[in-house]
């Protein structure tokens, strides 16, 4: 209720008209996933979970971005609608970078505690939506891909499956990046950094787990 209450003050403040939302947008920069079974926080019932990760590569298209470098502005998400985290990260041209889905993307959530599963999702942009300093927007290119991998339960038990485990990997989903769509999720990351200040963070490049 929260959310849906903010989002219909942010449409009347950015003007949006009523409809607006199912304009075409550009599949080619925008990428959806989710995670499950990830392990909480320190201090409550530990889960015996393996890690997942999102990697992301550049393919290294020079027409893109002359200095190669492309940014993964990630937005992350909890089971009950809510951002929780948002950080960008650069990759360059032909470089892999590896986020572990416990230590980067749900170490600090905006709400604690961390929550078991969520919505993982990323913009290929040629700047970076810098949270840090002017919440400068992102410039969407083409030129990113990524893949995520999923840790599974067998007995698949709501909220945490017992183990034992398996791990699946899928490329990330060609999603439908509206300016609506763009628009929230920078206003919603640039909130999470106001109240909270710990954004997602970056792994080194062609650092693998």
């Amino acid at each position: 209720m929260r959310k849906l209450v903010f989002l219909m003050f942010l449409a009347l403040m950015l003007g949006i008209a009523s409809g607006s939302a199912l304009a075409q947008g550009d599949n080619s920069v925008y990428f959806t996933t989710y995670y499950a079974n990830n392990v909480v926080a320190i201090g409550q019932t530990p889960s015996t979970a393996p890690d997942a990760t999102l990697r992301i590569i550049n393919d290294g298209d020079s027409t893109v971005n002359p200095n190669g470098i492309l940014y993964a502005s990630i937005y992350v998400f909890d089971d009950s609608q809510e951002l929780t985290e948002c950080c960008s990260c650069p990759v360059t041209a032909d470089g892999l970078l590896s986020e572990s889905v416990r230590f980067n993307l749900t170490a600090n959530p905006l709400h604690p505690p961390v929550k078991p599963r969520g919505v993982i999702k990323v913009i290929s942009s040629t700047t970076e939506s810098d949270v840090f300093t002017n919440f400068a927007p992102n410039s969407p290119a083409p030129g990113l891909r990524g893949w995520a991998t999923h840790i599974q339960s067998v007995a698949n038990r709501y909220p945490f499956g017992p183990s034992p485990y398996s791990q699946t990997e899928t490329q990330l989903a060609d999603s439908n990046l509206t300016p609506t769509e763009q628009s929230m999720l920078e206003m919603l990351c640039k909130f999470d950094h106001l109240l909270s200040g710990k954004p997602c963070t970056c792994t080194l490049e062609d650092y693998d787990f």
